[in-house]
């Protein structure tokens, strides 16, 4: 199993209680899952992404005070895009992640180890 997580239940933004929360529970909910469910041998983790570019981002990636934020934030330096998650999704899937087990994988530019 490969929950979708968030990098937004790390840290508080103003009118992202609802979005941020559920994350949160998210994220602990594939904890629990993956000690609960190992006996069946079902791993269970999350990909936490960063800021991706998609249609839905597009609104925060025009705000040009908001998108220059993101930018100083990311050491990478740029926004993501859906593709970048697709190598931490197919190690997951495979056998080469079938030791990986209640993890949350970040694919956030290096945001969360920038303090």
């Amino acid at each position: 199993i490969i929950n979708i997580g968030s990098l937004t239940c790390h840290g508080a933004r103003p009118t992202t209680a609802a979005y941020a929360s559920s994350k949160g529970g998210l994220l602990m909910l594939t904890k629990t899952l993956a000690v609960e469910w190992a006996k069946y041998n079902i791993n269970v983790n999350a990909i936490g992404p960063g800021y991706i570019a998609t249609e839905l981002t597009e609104p925060l990636r025009a705000d040009e005070d908001l998108n220059r934020w993101v930018l100083s934030k990311t050491p990478l330096a740029r926004w993501g895009q859906p593709d970048d998650l697709i190598g931490t999704a197919v190690l997951l899937a495979s056998r080469a992640g079938e030791f990986i087990t209640g993890q949350i994988i970040y694919v956030d530019g290096g945001w969360l180890a920038l303090l």
